[in-house]
């Protein structure tokens, strides 16, 4: 899917201090993709490979440590506070655990009307019928809205918390692990919430998730994270049809087969993810790949298409 690129982000890198040994860690390492207007971009990775580290840095919500990220060509890190504020209208994000996201002290309304109230829009009436309608659309009875969060359910909470991430009609939405939290039947409901808003406001999407099987449904695309980097990026059947990089043949072949009957080779890989404050030289995931050679240690792989829009960091692909 290619049309009017919406976000741009390259060279992305966040490093953490130690402040006991003065090392870092390399949390994101030199990450560039794009997202274009109306898809789903997805981002996999394992726990701790810095996924949600990139979506909170594009919101800027943690200040990256060097790169640049262009929001329909503008560059984010590089505005002033007020400006910024402005764009923050056009970008918003569902987070992670919709217990800990929404403030207990708040009522429904409060939680999802601050968005309107921060950016001047309406008067008090007017956001009481915003909100309203915003709780319709999310599948929740608009009477819930002087309830308090603790009076709901995870999922009800994460639709409020979605409720709030569209209020100001935003184009680009982070996704930040939206349903892992989740209980699986309520994880296909809010997915396909998403799918129907996306289509009804002409959402963007990064979909951040390490849920493999629910990638494959939302996105259009997909990028394969490991150890702070990117190691390939396609769209989803390509990828799921035809995975380059060993590290995603790994994932991928832990997927579980809705089959009984139906064997899948599953590779397990050896050794543990080495650690982000000392990355392995050259290729990160050369010791633990089983096709590894000597030149995997020297060289640092860069992205390169090796079919259409299908690009993998392997020198070996």
């Amino acid at each position: 899917m290619q049309g009017r690129e919406i976000l741009r982000v390259q060279n992305l890198k966040k490093y953490f201090p130690v402040e006991s040994t003065g090392e870092v860690v390399r949390a994101v390492d030199d990450v560039s993709f794009s997202i274009f207007a109306g898809e789903t971009l997805g981002l996999v990775g394992e726990s701790g490979c810095g996924k949600s580290t990139v979506g909170k840095c594009i919101l800027r919500l943690i200040e990256p440590t060097g790169g640049q990220i262009f929001f329909k060509d503008e560059n984010i890190l590089s505005l002033h506070k007020e400006r910024l504020r402005q764009l923050r209208r056009q970008m918003q994000i569902i987070f992670q655990d919709p217990y800990s996201s929404l403030n207990p002290r708040l009522t429904v309304y409060s939680i999802v009307s601050e968005p309107l109230k921060i950016h001047n829009i309406g008067t008090e009436t007017e956001r009481r019928e915003i909100v309203a309608d915003l709780l319709k659309k999310v599948g929740l009875d608009p009477d819930y809205m002087n309830r308090y969060p603790h009076e709901f359910s995870g999922g009800q909470r994460q639709r409020i918390g979605i409720a709030r991430a569209i209020a100001l009609r935003p184009e680009l939405v982070v996704c930040d692990e939206p349903v892992s939290a989740l209980d699986v039947s309520v994880q296909a409901q809010v997915i396909n919430l998403l799918q129907d808003l996306q289509e009804e406001f002409g959402l963007t999407y990064l979909f951040i998730s390490h849920g493999l099987a629910v990638v494959r449904h939302v996105s259009n695309r997909i990028a394969v994270m490991y150890l702070g980097r990117i190691v390939e990026i396609a769209e989803s059947a390509s990828l799921y049809e035809d995975p380059l990089h060993p590290y995603t043949k790994a994932l991928l072949s832990a997927i579980p087969v809705p089959e009984p009957k139906r064997k899948r080779e599953r590779i397990i890989l050896q050794g543990d993810v080495p650690t982000p404050i000392n990355p392995p030289s050259g290729c990160r995931f050369r010791t633990r790949c089983p096709f590894a050679v000597e030149e995997c240690s020297r060289e640092t792989p860069q992205l390169r298409q090796v079919k259409p829009n299908h690009f993998v960091a392997c020198i070996l692909a």
